[in-house]
């Protein structure tokens, strides 16, 4: 890691944890936070019917035929890292203790923090709902053994259209599925916004060869990649990290197809391949850059770049890089603006991103409404003078291409 990037990751835990660790889970936002200046602020000079988040997880356990598929060993004790995801997952959506289906529940929970975004009168804000493929073999077989989660494109879809002035979907398919193809075209059809990969935890290579018919057909019908690239810690899968390299989704960008590569790739390290397969480990967010600055089909979403463990260097260069910013799509990665320990306000006021009168009022935004506090953080930030441009909040757009 570089010197600056291990220096602000060493003085961002000295905020931990901030806001304790479970999140409280309180109901509607009280008007006096509805009606607040710093949200009033947030919605200055954008046009709600373009606001969509971009990037959020559809989750829950299949006890509603939903066909969810959760790995046994996140239920177990004796698998400590993956129990606690687990419960942080749901506590963070809220369904964990809300009796009856916590399908149904996580489901009912975002909607309600969907309307408190809206605040009664910005209609057409939409959250973009992710399926999460499978992993898979090399012979295309699914691999359930390394499969932490598992939410289908079908659950994805009916929710969507269920919810429709709520929610859009992005599905999500393995390339080396004998069926890809042929699931691609029914996604399309099926409504999807795009395609959602974490190839670290799915076995995915985006540099390989058996991609490229996938891609020729992403190409065609305009649909995005949306891949998660650097260092992975929300699922652990396989743990093929080498996948996860920003600049193995070239091969994407040169067959045509528009990649937004998840968070801009801001934590972590890999190899730059450039200097030859075993090249030295550089920070993942470089090679972002030098892809994303070379590429003008490469995108960026800005999703957890707020957290304690990514804020910081590629934070700030992202807000002060004006240039950037009609390639950059916010997005929350809901539920994880509801997992206390990740963000730090003080922190992120340390650092001189948030003026210090903003702390109090987003840290109790986020006891009601994480995804209106990401929303309303991110529309703060000021580095510099500088802020997010408001394209980079109206993302309608880029997904009705």
């Amino acid at each position: 890691m570089g010197v600056a990037a291990a220096a602000a990751g060493l003085a961002a835990w000295r905020y931990w944890p901030e806001q304790g660790f479970w999140n409280p889970c309180y109901a509607r936002l009280p008007r006096r936070l509805a009606d607040h200046e710093l949200v009033r602020a947030a919605w200055d000079g954008l046009d709600p019917a373009k606001v969509w988040d971009s990037h959020a997880h559809l989750l829950g356990t299949g006890d509603a035929g939903s066909g969810i598929y959760v790995n046994p060993q996140t239920d177990s004790l004796l698998n400590p890292g993956q129990y606690a995801r687990r419960l942080f997952f749901l506590n963070a959506g809220c369904a964990q203790d809300a009796g009856g289906s916590v399908d149904r529940a996580y489901v009912d929970r975002m909607r309600n923090l969907i309307d408190g975004l809206r605040g009664g009168s910005r209609q057409g804000v939409k959250v973009v709902l992710f399926a999460f493929e499978r992993a898979h073999h090399e012979s295309g077989e699914p691999d359930l053994e390394h499969t932490i989660f598992y939410v289908p494109n079908e659950y994805a879809r009916d929710v969507a259209k269920k919810y429709d002035g709520d929610f859009e979907w992005v599905a999500s398919i393995h390339p080396y599925r004998k069926d890809a193809l042929e699931a691609l075209e029914q996604a399309k059809q099926g409504g999807a916004r795009g395609v959602k990969w974490l190839p670290s935890a799915m076995g995915i290579d985006p540099a390989s060869p058996r991609c490229d018919r996938f891609y020729e057909i992403l190409q065609k019908t305009n649909l995005p990649l949306i891949a998660h690239a650097d260092l992975e810690r929300a699922v652990l899968g396989r743990e093929a990290h080498d996948f996860g390299n920003p600049l193995r989704l070239r091969r994407a960008l040169d067959a045509g197809v528009r990649v937004v590569v998840a968070h801009c790739a801001s934590m972590g390290e890999d190899r730059d391949l450039d200097q030859g397969p075993n090249g030295p480990y550089v920070e993942s967010f470089a090679l972002f850059a030098r892809v994303f600055e070379k590429y003008q089909n490469a995108y960026g979403d800005i999703s957890a770049m707020t957290q304690v463990n990514r804020a910081g260097p590629a934070l700030v260069r992202a807000i002060e890089s004006a240039e950037w910013h009609a390639r950059l799509l916010n997005g929350s990665d809901y539920p994880l603006p509801g997992v206390m320990p990740v963000f730090s306000v003080d922190y992120l006021v340390s650092l001189k991103l948030l003026p210090e009168s903003a702390a109090p009022v987003l840290r109790e935004i986020r006891t009601h409404n994480p995804l209106l506090f990401d929303f309303v953080l991110k529309r703060t930030l000021r580095s510099n003078g500088k802020a997010f441009a408001s394209g980079v909040f109206e993302t309608r757009g880029f997904f009705m291409r």
